[in-house]
């Protein structure tokens, strides 16, 4: 089991690979028991020899998106502490010790390189990403009462509990938008750390899809706001249709009844009574879907115990690098 495993999803990154293992080995020359893991997703370029050759692990996940590769990163890798970076050359590696000594002194969960607060928007060439980023972040931190500034980064640390507690379900680049919300409602400590960014060197390119990606980010937030607060998301709907239900019923059956003692618009009364009766069926399936989400916080804290007590027998069996 590493002390420190040092996570680097990569894909098609030959121009900048050798240089991030390299000065990432450097900054953490002084913290024993590190590792650096390159995860490969199918690359067609020159990535596993230049990452080998510059002194990372290689390993492969043929299933390809940034959140297959996460998924295997976290099954396959025992650690006291994780640090991902993305293989681009945009973050800044100094930052790492400064990361890692939140997560094992303080015990932090989750630090987020915080890039919004600093270059990024002076870096960063694209300006639909600058548009996407804070609308997302805006969106998230209202939908979910959090106060993560950078939920788009793919630079982080992470806690052994976190690693072993996370259900990995998207498959893409809306990864990081998981991990941030999962962290927030599973109350755990987050705590956000400004660094700088840099665009990526000439001949380096992103594989984010700026249209395709940013509408996947969206469906996962309003799937995970649907997940995490199913009361409130089916009491929405459940207000609209019983709205439109009473609107629909005493303007078009009620009144022209008192006036004339007759049903005349028997059709508006059939489709005032399904709505009503919709609105009924979401009230009550958000109640009963609230109720299971909190069977389910309590069987999350109880797999937390789970992870913590592992990582005590780990360190009590000497297992951990030194």
């Amino acid at each position: 089991m590493d002390k420190l495993a040092i996570l680097i999803p990569a894909y098609n990154e030959e121009v900048t690979i050798s240089k991030v293992v390299k000065d990432t080995l450097a900054v953490t020359a002084d913290i024993k028991g590190t590792s650096v893991y390159v995860y490969d997703n199918n690359s067609s370029d020159n990535t596993v020899e230049l990452a080998e050759r510059a002194g990372a692990t290689v390993r492969h996940e043929y299933s390809q998106g940034k959140g297959a590769v996460i998924r295997r990163m976290f099954r396959e890798i025992d650690a006291e502490a994780y640090i991902m970076i993305d293989a681009d050359d945009t973050y800044p590696v100094e930052v790492i010790p400064d990361m890692y000594s939140r997560i094992v002194d303080r015990g932090i969960d989750m630090v987020v390189g915080d890039r919004l607060s600093s270059t990024y928007f002076e870096e960063n060439k694209r300006p639909f990403h600058n548009v996407g980023n804070s609308l997302v972040r805006s969106l998230i931190n209202f939908l979910f009462k959090t106060d993560i500034h950078d939920i788009l980064t793919g630079y982080r640390g992470f806690s052994f509990n976190f690693v072993k507690t996370f259900p990995v379900l998207s498959r893409g680049f809306e990864i990081e938008t998981e991990m941030s919300i999962h962290a927030t409602e599973k109350r755990m400590l987050v705590e956000n750390l400004v660094v700088t960014y840099r665009d990526r060197p000439d001949g380096s390119e992103s594989k984010l899809n700026t249209y395709g990606d940013g509408l996947r980010v969206l469906k996962t937030v309003i799937n995970l706001y649907r997940g995490y607060h199913p009361f409130a998301f089916y009491s929405i709907f459940s207000i609209i249709s019983l709205i439109i239900s009473a609107t629909l019923f005493f303007g078009r059956v009620w009144i022209p009844y008192v006036q004339t003692h007759t049903v005349d618009n028997m059709p508006s009364l059939i489709v005032s009574m399904i709505l009503f009766v919709l609105s009924v069926i979401a009230f009550f399936s958000g109640s009963i879907l609230a109720a299971i989400q909190t069977n389910d916080k309590r069987n999350f804290e109880l797999s937390v115990i789970d992870a913590s007590e592992r990582l005590k027998d780990l360190r009590n069996e000497g297992k951990i690098k030194k």
